[in-house]
């Protein structure tokens, strides 16, 4: 299990956690990024990286079949309360390359990695896991 993301990144348990730095060398190197954040979340703000699926947390146990079995994976939320058992899932599930994005797309901003962002779509809440659109879509 993990073998791709072995030696990289921090294992705690069966998941290995990336820092946005190795995250960004990883998918510079084949890994592909999924976005599991949902669609209000995404529209803010979105990973500027070329090799990325999106599938909504709301979605992973009905939509995971659609995402590869034979490439790593880096599994990645808004701030990385999602991510864990997502990708606990998909190693329950078949898939053997599997790491999580440390800290989400926060983190990832933090570290000045590449973002598309749209400023109309900012978000608005008391916590971080509490983000909603400001105003309603019309």
């Amino acid at each position: 299990m993990n073998q791709w993301f072995e030696n990289k990144g921090l294992k705690i348990g069966e998941v290995v956690f990336l820092s946005p730095r190795q995250a960004a060398e990883a998918i510079e190197n084949g890994a592909i990024l999924v976005d599991i954040r949902e669609d209000f979340e995404i529209d803010m703000k979105a990973f500027a990286v070329e090799q990325m699926l999106f599938c909504a947390n709301s979605n992973l146990k009905a939509d995971f079949h659609s995402l590869p079995l034979d490439k790593p994976l880096i599994i990645a939320d808004s701030v990385g309360l999602h991510s864990k058992p997502a990708a606990l899932f998909l190693l329950e599930n078949g898939f053997t390359d599997v790491a999580v994005l440390n800290g989400g797309i926060a983190d990832w901003e933090r570290d000045g990695l590449p973002l598309l962002s749209d400023a109309s779509q900012r978000l608005s809440g008391q916590c971080m896991c509490q983000l909603k659109p400001r105003e309603k879509k019309k």
